[in-house]
């Protein structure tokens, strides 16, 4: 059975900046598993369309995500421009219960690991 993802790699790509701002190119290729070529053409297509601000920090990059700016590709969503915001979908993936429960249907339940 041939290997598959249900996430592109610039999904993946996002979530690695999520995690950690200040990721090396180099790290981001190995744990999407591209070469650093493609991933830096994947940063430069996620910056060129405004989710990622890049910034220089000495000799490293820093990444923001603009995490405000909706999806390429409309999903359904419970507010009234039925799109969803990318922030939305990194809360989805990175285990924020607060969009699961808004995506589930479900009343938000009050996160008790946050102060």
């Amino acid at each position: 059975m041939a290997e598959w993802s249900l996430l592109t790699n610039h999904a993946w790509v996002l979530l690695c900046i999520a995690h950690d701002p200040g990721v090396r190119l180099r790290d981001i290729a190995a744990q999407v598993g591209v070469t650093e070529r493609t991933a830096y053409d994947i940063v430069t297509d996620l910056t060129e369309a405004g989710y990622v601000v890049k910034q220089k920090d000495g000799r490293r990059n820093r990444y923001q995500i603009q995490a405000r700016l909706p999806l390429r590709r409309p999903l359904p969503a419970t507010d009234s421009r039925g799109l969803a915001a990318a922030s939305e979908v990194l809360a989805l993936l990175t285990g924020d219960g607060a969009a699961r429960d808004r995506w589930s249907g479900r009343p938000a339940q009050p996160d008790r690991n946050r102060p």
